[in-house]
């Protein structure tokens, strides 16, 4: 999700529209990280409270996910598959077998996560009331993601300002009663686990035809027959090949939820191949600069698990570069 984001930015700087099967593409693989990384967060979570087994099952279903992301852009986690107006390359034959089998496999596990780790006595009683705060200090903090939404508000950029089609899908949006405390995030990411899984069974039951990318010239070279024909077909392809495609003078904005919190991505063009001005603002650095003010008064037992709050180091480095 995270790095699917700054194409669909860079795409409104051109006035690019992607094609319906390009949407749905992203939204499935936006999906899929988003499963994959909340089990990471569970599962490291419950070994923190002192369970070691969890976290070995998480990472078997996390190699079921990577079985279909390598099925489909060939690699584990392909930082480079999403492109400015489309994807790669279409989707390889076998991808709905290895989707369905994904989708029959994971709600029973889910459901051992849930009935063996989640419901324990222990667990719930280390973590519940551990680095809480309320809506008026997530907002002031400028907290996103599972941590606002835990406190009672329903924000979630895929329903309140739409991309990549999510306004086409069916799901709900996981909300918590007014407190945000360590429990309380951990059980929302499973809620919004099984909504992930929700949006990709509509992915399979509904996957569009049409072509994997946009047809329009700053994204697609022209056809390799006619280079050998047109002498300026052949010096735009060599330009847009070697200097990039040239963004025109204007200016875009793109936020997406993605697993930890919203990411954003303002982008503004002078009218060359690259961006004159790109911001982006990560959901750790507030997050991060949150900490002090929930570990204040709390036991040394409880740090580790205050470690799971939603803070990504690389996503602290970006925002501070930036």
């Amino acid at each position: 999700s995270f790095r699917a984001r700054p194409h669909s930015a860079i795409s409104r700087c051109y006035g690019i529209v992607v094609p319906d099967r390009v949407n749905v593409i992203r939204v499935m693989l936006s999906e899929l990280f988003r499963i994959n990384s909340h089990l990471l967060y569970i599962s490291t979570f419950i070994q923190d409270v002192g369970a070691m087994t969890p976290v070995f099952f998480a990472f078997t279903d996390r190699q079921k996910i990577y079985d279909v992301v390598e099925a489909i852009t060939g690699f584990r986690m392909h930082p480079a598959w999403f492109r400015i107006g489309g994807v790669a390359h279409d989707l390889p034959r076998g991808w709905e077998r290895l989707l369905r089998d994904f989708l029959d496999w994971m709600p029973k596990r889910l459901k051992e996560y849930d009935k063996a780790a989640l419901r324990n006595s222990v667990l719930i009683g280390r973590s519940k009331g551990v680095a809480a705060y309320n809506m008026e200090e997530a907002l002031a903090w400028g907290t996103t993601g599972a941590g606002l939404r835990a406190t009672g508000l329903d924000f979630d950029v895929r329903k309140w300002r739409p991309y990549s089609g999510y306004e086409n899908f069916d799901f709900e949006i996981p909300v918590g009663d007014g407190i945000s405390d360590a429990y309380s995030r951990v059980m929302l990411k499973m809620e919004e686990m099984w909504q992930s899984l929700r949006i990709l069974e509509q992915c399979l039951n509904n996957m569009p035809e049409g072509p994997f990318k946009a047809d329009h010239p700053l994204t697609t070279p022209p056809p390799k027959e006619r280079t050998l024909q047109h002498i300026e077909t052949l010096i735009t392809h060599f330009l847009q090949v070697s200097w990039g495609p040239v963004m025109p003078a204007n200016e875009s904005f793109q936020m997406i939820e993605a697993t930890k919190g919203i990411n954003s991505y303002y982008l503004t063009s002078d009218g060359s191949t690259m961006s004159y001005r790109t911001r982006v603002r990560t959901p750790s650095f507030p997050h991060l600069q949150q900490i002090p003010s929930v570990i204040r008064g709390s036991l040394v037992s409880d740090l580790s698990i205050q470690a799971k709050h939603n803070v990504l180091k690389q996503d602290v480095h970006l925002f501070v570069k930036n």
